[in-house]
Order: structure tokens, then C-alpha cells, then sequence
């Protein structure tokens, strides 16, 4: 008999070019759906678009990126891995750069989205990098 059971995570790796956040952004909308979360999935794109755009941004070198999603009994869980060790201002208690962006400013309001709109967030070291994470709670 066939196994049938949906699966429980994606993983993905992004090229280091701002091409992986449109990638990033269909990507997380199209396994939410494959594996039936019922986190909301336009949330979901926002603040994986900005994790990634981050990791671009702020991390050098040519090395891939690479998004995991994971399906939990309360909700999805959205990590993004890059090879920088450095510690992300304004998740888990390190402080941000600013302590609240300026509303002209293109820069600063991706983590503030990210602490705002999800359940919960943070970054943990890795054997090659960090993850930064965010967690969602399923809609309603």
C-alpha cells in the first residue's frame, strides 16, 4: 500500500542573489499548501520574503541559501539558513541596530514584521552559519 501521508517539511536551497526572494515567496506559498497548513500563507510569503532579502542582504559570499518549512502540531515553522554566524539584532534579545525604524526608511521594518506578525521568532547557531526562524500559528 502506498504511503499517502503528506509531507511534514520542505527544504530548498536559493542561490545568494536577490532572484531567491520571488523564488523564496512562491516557494512557501506552494508548500503550505502541499503539505495543508493552515497558517496563513499570505503572512507566510511576507515574512519569508524578508528573511531571505535579509540573508542576501547582510550575509557575503556566493553560498546558497536555504529555506525549510515545517509543518507543527500548532501552526508552521519557516527557517532560513545562511553561512553567517553573526548574531540578528532585534530577535531573541539582541538588540536592534534602531530601537524603531523611520517610517521614510527602506531598511529596519522586516524584523519588526517578523517579531509583529508571527507567534514567535529568533535566530539559533548552526554547524555552518545560523538559522533564523519564525514560527505561525494557524488562521482562523
Amino acid at each position: 500500500m502506498p504511503d499517502t501521508a503528506r509531507p511534514a517539511f520542505w527544504r530548498i536551497f536559493l542561490p545568494h542573489t536577490t532572484a531567491a526572494v520571488p523564488i523564496a515567496r512562491a516557494l512557501i506559498r506552494s508548500a503550505l499548501t502541499d503539505i495543508e497548513a493552515a497558517a496563513d500563507s499570505d503572512t507566510a510569503e511576507l515574512l519569508t520574503a524578508e528573511l531571505v532579502a535579509n540573508a542576501v542582504e547582510h550575509t557575503g559570499g556566493d553560498d546558497p541559501i536555504e529555506l525549510v518549512v515545517e509543518l507543527l502540531e500548532t501552526g508552521c515553522q519557516v527557517e532560513v539558513h545562511d553561512r553567517d554566524p553573526a548574531p540578528v539584532g532585534g530577535l531573541d534579545g539582541i538588540p536592534a541596530p534602531s530601537p524603531s525604524p523611520d517610517s521614510l526608511d527602506e531598511h529596519g521594518r522586516g524584523l519588526l514584521l517578523i517579531r509583529t506578525l508571527s507567534a514567535a521568532s529568533g535566530y539559533r547557531p548552526t554547524e555552518h552559519g545560523k538559522a533564523v526562524w519564525f514560527t505561525l500559528r494557524p488562521a482562523c
